[in-house]
Protein backbone atom coordinates (compact mmCIF):
# COMPACT_ATOMS: atom_id res chain seq x y z
CA UNK A 1 0.00 0.00 0.00
CA UNK A 2 2.75 2.46 0.87
CA UNK A 3 6.09 3.42 -0.46
CA UNK A 4 8.30 5.84 1.45
CA UNK A 5 5.35 6.99 3.49
CA UNK A 6 3.16 7.68 0.45
CA UNK A 7 -0.16 6.17 -0.62
CA UNK A 8 -1.19 6.41 -4.25
CA UNK A 9 -4.83 7.49 -4.44
CA UNK A 10 -5.35 5.82 -7.79
CA UNK A 11 -5.26 2.48 -5.96
CA UNK A 12 -8.70 3.28 -4.51
CA UNK A 13 -11.84 2.62 -6.51
CA UNK A 14 -14.46 4.85 -4.84
CA UNK A 15 -17.55 5.87 -6.81
CA UNK A 16 -18.11 9.61 -7.15
CA UNK A 17 -20.85 10.71 -4.73
CA UNK A 18 -24.01 12.39 -5.91
CA UNK A 19 -23.55 16.14 -5.60
CA UNK A 20 -26.19 18.02 -3.58
CA UNK A 21 -28.48 20.40 -5.40
CA UNK A 22 -27.69 24.10 -5.57
CA UNK A 23 -30.55 24.90 -3.18
CA UNK A 24 -29.17 22.61 -0.45
CA UNK A 25 -28.64 24.35 2.91
CA UNK A 26 -24.89 23.72 2.69
CA UNK A 27 -22.80 22.57 -0.27
CA UNK A 28 -19.84 20.52 1.04
CA UNK A 29 -16.58 21.45 -0.66
CA UNK A 30 -14.22 18.89 -2.21
CA UNK A 31 -16.96 16.30 -1.72
CA UNK A 32 -15.69 13.84 -4.32
CA UNK A 33 -12.10 14.24 -3.12
CA UNK A 34 -12.98 13.72 0.56
CA UNK A 35 -15.03 10.62 -0.23
CA UNK A 36 -12.20 9.29 -2.40
CA UNK A 37 -9.72 9.88 0.45
CA UNK A 38 -11.93 7.95 2.90
CA UNK A 39 -12.12 4.95 0.50
CA UNK A 40 -15.38 3.68 2.08
CA UNK A 41 -15.82 -0.08 2.15
CA UNK A 42 -18.60 -2.40 3.26
CA UNK A 43 -18.59 -2.92 7.02
CA UNK A 44 -16.39 0.11 7.65
CA UNK A 45 -16.99 2.74 10.33
CA UNK A 46 -16.32 6.41 9.60
CA UNK A 47 -16.47 9.59 11.69
CA UNK A 48 -17.85 12.80 10.23
CA UNK A 49 -16.61 15.17 12.93
CA UNK A 50 -18.36 18.21 11.47
CA UNK A 51 -21.74 16.87 10.36
CA UNK A 52 -23.37 20.20 9.41
CA UNK A 53 -25.97 19.39 6.74
CA UNK A 54 -24.60 15.87 6.31
CA UNK A 55 -23.03 16.18 2.85
CA UNK A 56 -19.92 14.10 3.57
CA UNK A 57 -21.92 11.65 5.67
CA UNK A 58 -24.39 11.03 2.84
CA UNK A 59 -21.59 10.57 0.30
CA UNK A 60 -19.84 7.92 2.42
CA UNK A 61 -23.07 6.08 3.29
CA UNK A 62 -23.94 6.08 -0.41
CA UNK A 63 -20.52 4.73 -1.43
CA UNK A 64 -20.58 1.56 0.69
CA UNK A 65 -22.68 -0.41 3.16
CA UNK A 66 -20.92 1.17 6.11
CA UNK A 67 -21.65 3.15 9.29
CA UNK A 68 -21.03 6.87 9.92
CA UNK A 69 -20.71 8.39 13.38
CA UNK A 70 -21.91 11.96 12.80
CA UNK A 71 -20.60 14.46 15.37
CA UNK A 72 -21.52 18.13 15.72
CA UNK A 73 -21.42 20.55 18.64
CA UNK A 74 -24.13 22.76 17.12
CA UNK A 75 -27.39 21.43 18.61
CA UNK A 76 -29.32 22.58 15.52
CA UNK A 77 -27.20 20.52 13.10
CA UNK A 78 -29.11 17.28 13.54
CA UNK A 79 -32.34 18.91 12.41
CA UNK A 80 -31.07 17.96 8.96
CA UNK A 81 -30.42 14.33 9.91
CA UNK A 82 -34.02 13.05 9.85
CA UNK A 83 -34.15 12.32 6.12
CA UNK A 84 -30.74 10.60 6.19
CA UNK A 85 -31.79 8.53 9.20
CA UNK A 86 -34.96 7.48 7.39
CA UNK A 87 -32.88 6.41 4.38
CA UNK A 88 -29.93 4.74 6.12
CA UNK A 89 -31.37 3.68 9.48
CA UNK A 90 -28.89 2.56 12.14
CA UNK A 91 -25.98 3.02 9.71
CA UNK A 92 -26.14 6.69 10.76
CA UNK A 93 -25.29 7.34 14.43
CA UNK A 94 -25.72 10.98 15.55
CA UNK A 95 -23.53 12.15 18.44
CA UNK A 96 -23.80 15.67 19.82
CA UNK A 97 -20.46 16.97 21.07
CA UNK A 98 -17.06 18.30 20.03
CA UNK A 99 -15.00 16.34 17.51
CA UNK A 100 -12.00 16.76 19.81
CA UNK A 101 -13.82 14.26 22.04
CA UNK A 102 -14.46 11.81 19.18
CA UNK A 103 -12.62 8.91 20.80
CA UNK A 104 -14.78 9.13 23.93
CA UNK A 105 -17.99 9.68 21.94
CA UNK A 106 -17.22 6.75 19.61
CA UNK A 107 -16.36 4.42 22.49
CA UNK A 108 -19.58 5.34 24.29
CA UNK A 109 -21.48 4.47 21.11
CA UNK A 110 -19.73 1.09 20.97
CA UNK A 111 -17.00 1.82 18.40
CA UNK A 112 -13.48 1.70 19.93
CA UNK A 113 -11.79 2.03 16.51
CA UNK A 114 -12.81 3.39 13.11
CA UNK A 115 -11.77 3.25 9.45
CA UNK A 116 -11.87 6.95 8.63
CA UNK A 117 -12.24 10.44 10.07
CA UNK A 118 -13.27 13.50 8.04
CA UNK A 119 -13.22 17.09 9.31
CA UNK A 120 -14.60 20.11 7.46
CA UNK A 121 -13.38 23.09 9.47
CA UNK A 122 -14.73 26.57 10.01
CA UNK A 123 -18.33 27.71 9.86
CA UNK A 124 -21.01 26.17 7.64
CA UNK A 125 -23.05 28.00 5.03
CA UNK A 126 -26.12 27.41 7.20
CA UNK A 127 -24.51 29.20 10.14
CA UNK A 128 -23.29 32.05 7.93
CA UNK A 129 -26.70 32.48 6.34
CA UNK A 130 -28.59 32.61 9.65
CA UNK A 131 -28.41 36.26 10.72
CA UNK A 132 -29.39 35.37 14.28
CA UNK A 133 -26.18 33.35 14.71
CA UNK A 134 -24.06 36.49 14.24
CA UNK A 135 -21.25 34.87 12.23
CA UNK A 136 -21.39 37.14 9.17
CA UNK A 137 -21.02 40.88 8.64
CA UNK A 138 -23.06 40.41 5.44
CA UNK A 139 -26.27 39.96 7.46
CA UNK A 140 -27.22 42.16 10.37
CA UNK A 141 -27.96 40.15 13.50
CA UNK A 142 -27.05 39.72 17.17
CA UNK A 143 -23.29 39.64 17.74
CA UNK A 144 -23.19 36.04 18.95
CA UNK A 145 -20.81 33.66 17.02
CA UNK A 146 -21.15 30.69 19.39
CA UNK A 147 -21.30 27.34 17.61
CA UNK A 148 -22.63 25.44 20.62
CA UNK A 149 -24.86 28.30 21.87
CA UNK A 150 -23.06 28.09 25.24
CA UNK A 151 -20.38 30.25 26.79
CA UNK A 152 -19.21 33.79 26.06
CA UNK A 153 -20.80 35.60 23.11
CA UNK A 154 -18.95 37.99 20.81
CA UNK A 155 -20.92 40.90 22.22
CA UNK A 156 -19.95 39.99 25.80
CA UNK A 157 -16.31 39.61 24.79
CA UNK A 158 -16.17 43.02 23.14
CA UNK A 159 -17.83 44.64 26.16
CA UNK A 160 -15.54 43.09 28.78
CA UNK A 161 -12.13 42.19 27.32
CA UNK A 162 -9.21 44.55 27.78
CA UNK A 163 -7.50 46.17 24.83
CA UNK A 164 -4.42 43.93 24.95
CA UNK A 165 -6.49 40.71 24.78
CA UNK A 166 -8.61 42.03 21.91
CA UNK A 167 -5.48 43.06 20.00
CA UNK A 168 -3.91 39.62 20.50
CA UNK A 169 -7.08 37.86 19.33
CA UNK A 170 -7.28 39.95 16.16
CA UNK A 171 -3.56 39.71 15.41
CA UNK A 172 -3.09 35.97 16.03
CA UNK A 173 -6.40 34.52 14.84
CA UNK A 174 -7.22 37.08 12.17
CA UNK A 175 -3.66 37.92 11.11
CA UNK A 176 -4.93 41.50 11.16
CA UNK A 177 -2.10 44.03 10.78
CA UNK A 178 -4.18 46.85 12.29
CA UNK A 179 -5.19 44.77 15.31
CA UNK A 180 -4.10 47.35 17.88
CA UNK A 181 -5.98 50.17 16.17
CA UNK A 182 -9.19 48.13 15.93
CA UNK A 183 -8.91 46.97 19.56
CA UNK A 184 -8.35 50.57 20.67
CA UNK A 185 -11.43 51.74 18.76
CA UNK A 186 -13.56 49.00 20.34
CA UNK A 187 -12.49 49.92 23.88
CA UNK A 188 -12.90 53.66 23.26
CA UNK A 189 -16.39 53.37 21.81
CA UNK A 190 -18.01 50.46 23.65
CA UNK A 191 -19.23 52.52 26.62
CA UNK A 192 -21.27 54.96 24.56
CA UNK A 193 -21.81 53.06 21.29
CA UNK A 194 -24.06 50.01 20.88
CA UNK A 195 -21.97 46.90 20.11
CA UNK A 196 -24.77 44.34 20.09
CA UNK A 197 -25.13 43.82 16.32
CA UNK A 198 -22.89 42.47 13.58
CA UNK A 199 -23.48 45.69 11.62
CA UNK A 200 -22.16 47.76 14.55
CA UNK A 201 -18.86 45.89 14.62
CA UNK A 202 -18.51 45.93 10.83
CA UNK A 203 -19.06 49.70 10.75
CA UNK A 204 -16.51 50.24 13.52
CA UNK A 205 -13.88 48.21 11.67
CA UNK A 206 -14.59 50.12 8.44
CA UNK A 207 -14.12 53.33 10.41
CA UNK A 208 -10.57 52.19 11.17
CA UNK A 209 -9.61 50.44 7.92
CA UNK A 210 -11.74 52.27 5.37
CA UNK A 211 -14.85 51.34 3.43
CA UNK A 212 -15.18 48.13 1.36
CA UNK A 213 -13.75 48.21 -2.16
CA UNK A 214 -14.79 46.29 -5.23
CA UNK A 215 -13.08 42.92 -5.75
CA UNK A 216 -11.38 43.09 -2.33
CA UNK A 217 -12.20 41.28 0.89
CA UNK A 218 -14.43 43.22 3.25
CA UNK A 219 -12.35 45.12 5.85
CA UNK A 220 -14.15 43.29 8.68
CA UNK A 221 -13.36 39.79 7.35
CA UNK A 222 -10.30 39.20 9.54
CA UNK A 223 -11.92 40.65 12.66
CA UNK A 224 -14.97 38.40 12.39
CA UNK A 225 -12.79 35.37 11.67
CA UNK A 226 -10.58 36.07 14.67
CA UNK A 227 -13.43 36.50 17.14
CA UNK A 228 -15.17 33.33 15.91
CA UNK A 229 -11.99 31.25 16.16
CA UNK A 230 -11.26 32.51 19.67
CA UNK A 231 -14.79 32.17 21.05
CA UNK A 232 -15.15 28.59 19.79
CA UNK A 233 -11.52 27.57 20.46
CA UNK A 234 -11.39 26.32 16.88
CA UNK A 235 -7.63 25.77 16.66
CA UNK A 236 -7.49 24.04 20.03
CA UNK A 237 -10.37 21.84 18.88
CA UNK A 238 -8.53 21.08 15.64
CA UNK A 239 -5.44 19.95 17.53
CA UNK A 240 -7.48 17.78 19.90
CA UNK A 241 -9.41 16.33 16.97
CA UNK A 242 -6.35 15.33 14.96
CA UNK A 243 -4.70 13.78 18.01
CA UNK A 244 -7.91 11.91 18.87
CA UNK A 245 -8.20 10.63 15.30
CA UNK A 246 -4.62 9.34 15.41
CA UNK A 247 -5.58 7.18 18.40
CA UNK A 248 -8.99 6.13 17.10
CA UNK A 249 -8.07 5.08 13.56
CA UNK A 250 -7.30 1.47 12.68
CA UNK A 251 -4.18 0.71 10.62
CA UNK A 252 -4.86 1.87 7.05
CA UNK A 253 -7.69 4.08 8.35
CA UNK A 254 -7.89 7.52 6.73
CA UNK A 255 -7.83 11.04 8.19
CA UNK A 256 -8.94 13.88 5.90
CA UNK A 257 -9.10 17.53 6.95
CA UNK A 258 -10.58 20.37 4.87
CA UNK A 259 -9.31 23.82 5.87
CA UNK A 260 -10.31 27.31 4.77
CA UNK A 261 -7.54 29.64 5.92
CA UNK A 262 -3.80 29.63 6.47
CA UNK A 263 -3.87 29.14 10.26
CA UNK A 264 -5.84 25.89 9.96
CA UNK A 265 -3.91 24.61 6.96
CA UNK A 266 -0.56 25.34 8.62
CA UNK A 267 -1.56 23.34 11.72
CA UNK A 268 -2.71 20.36 9.67
CA UNK A 269 0.46 20.43 7.57
CA UNK A 270 2.65 20.62 10.68
CA UNK A 271 0.67 17.81 12.32
CA UNK A 272 1.22 15.46 9.40
CA UNK A 273 4.85 16.43 8.64
CA UNK A 274 6.65 14.47 11.39
CA UNK A 275 4.05 11.70 11.39
CA UNK A 276 4.65 10.98 7.68
CA UNK A 277 8.44 11.35 7.92
CA UNK A 278 8.53 14.71 6.18
CA UNK A 279 9.60 16.91 9.09
CA UNK A 280 13.13 17.27 7.75
CA UNK A 281 16.41 16.32 9.32
CA UNK A 282 17.61 18.01 12.52
CA UNK A 283 20.61 20.31 12.38
CA UNK A 284 23.93 18.53 11.85
CA UNK A 285 25.16 20.43 14.90
CA UNK A 286 22.67 18.64 17.14
CA UNK A 287 23.17 15.11 18.46
CA UNK A 288 21.29 12.34 16.70
CA UNK A 289 17.90 11.66 18.22
CA UNK A 290 15.67 8.67 17.76
CA UNK A 291 12.39 9.59 16.07
CA UNK A 292 9.16 7.61 16.32
CA UNK A 293 8.06 5.49 13.39
CA UNK A 294 5.72 7.26 10.96
CA UNK A 295 2.16 6.97 12.23
CA UNK A 296 0.66 8.12 8.92
CA UNK A 297 1.38 7.63 5.21
CA UNK A 298 0.42 10.61 3.08
CA UNK A 299 -2.15 10.23 0.31
CA UNK A 300 -0.95 13.25 -1.67
CA UNK A 301 2.32 15.13 -1.39
CA UNK A 302 0.47 18.44 -1.59
CA UNK A 303 -2.89 19.69 -0.46
CA UNK A 304 -5.82 19.04 -2.78
CA UNK A 305 -7.58 22.17 -4.06
CA UNK A 306 -11.05 22.50 -5.58
CA UNK A 307 -11.39 22.38 -9.33
CA UNK A 308 -12.24 25.55 -11.23
CA UNK A 309 -15.76 24.34 -11.98
CA UNK A 310 -16.43 23.76 -8.27
CA UNK A 311 -15.27 27.26 -7.37
CA UNK A 312 -17.45 28.70 -10.15
CA UNK A 313 -20.48 26.83 -8.78
CA UNK A 314 -19.67 27.51 -5.11
CA UNK A 315 -17.42 30.56 -4.51
CA UNK A 316 -17.09 29.63 -0.82
CA UNK A 317 -14.91 26.70 -1.94
CA UNK A 318 -12.16 28.93 -3.37
CA UNK A 319 -9.92 28.85 -0.28
CA UNK A 320 -10.54 25.20 0.65
CA UNK A 321 -7.65 22.74 0.97
CA UNK A 322 -7.77 19.02 1.72
CA UNK A 323 -4.90 17.20 3.41
CA UNK A 324 -5.30 13.47 3.98
CA UNK A 325 -3.22 10.54 5.17
CA UNK A 326 -3.59 6.84 6.01
CA UNK A 327 -2.83 5.47 9.46
CA UNK A 328 0.05 3.03 9.81
CA UNK A 329 0.47 0.38 12.49
CA UNK A 330 2.98 2.55 14.41
CA UNK A 331 2.17 3.92 17.86
CA UNK A 332 0.54 7.37 18.06
CA UNK A 333 2.83 10.32 18.62
CA UNK A 334 2.88 11.89 22.12
CA UNK A 335 0.21 14.51 22.79
CA UNK A 336 1.57 18.04 22.43
CA UNK A 337 0.30 21.61 22.13
CA UNK A 338 3.25 23.00 20.17
CA UNK A 339 1.23 23.30 16.94
CA UNK A 340 -0.79 26.22 18.30
CA UNK A 341 0.23 29.66 16.96
CA UNK A 342 2.67 31.64 19.10
CA UNK A 343 0.98 34.02 21.55
CA UNK A 344 -2.39 32.40 20.86
CA UNK A 345 -4.90 33.50 23.52
CA UNK A 346 -7.16 30.63 24.51
CA UNK A 347 -10.63 30.46 26.00
CA UNK A 348 -12.40 27.77 28.00
CA UNK A 349 -15.42 26.62 26.01
CA UNK A 350 -18.35 24.47 27.05
CA UNK A 351 -17.81 20.83 26.06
Amino acid sequence: MTRRGHVTQSQDVTPSPTLPSADAPHIPVLLTEVCHAMAPHDGGVYVDGTFGAGGYTQAVLQAATCTVLAIDRDPTAFEHAASLQAQYGDRLVCLEGCFGDMATLAAQAGYPAVDGVMLDLGVSSMQLDQAERGFSFMRDGPLDMRMSRDGLSAEALLQTADEALLADILFVYGEERRARAIARAIVEKRDDQDMSRTSHLAELVCGVLGQPRMKQAHPATRTFQALRIYLNDELGELLRGMQAAERLLKPEGRLGVVTFHSLEDRMVKQFFAPRTGRAGRPSRHQPDQATPDASFAELDKRSVKPRAEEVAANPRARSARLRAAARTAAAPYPLAADLMPARAPQIEVAR
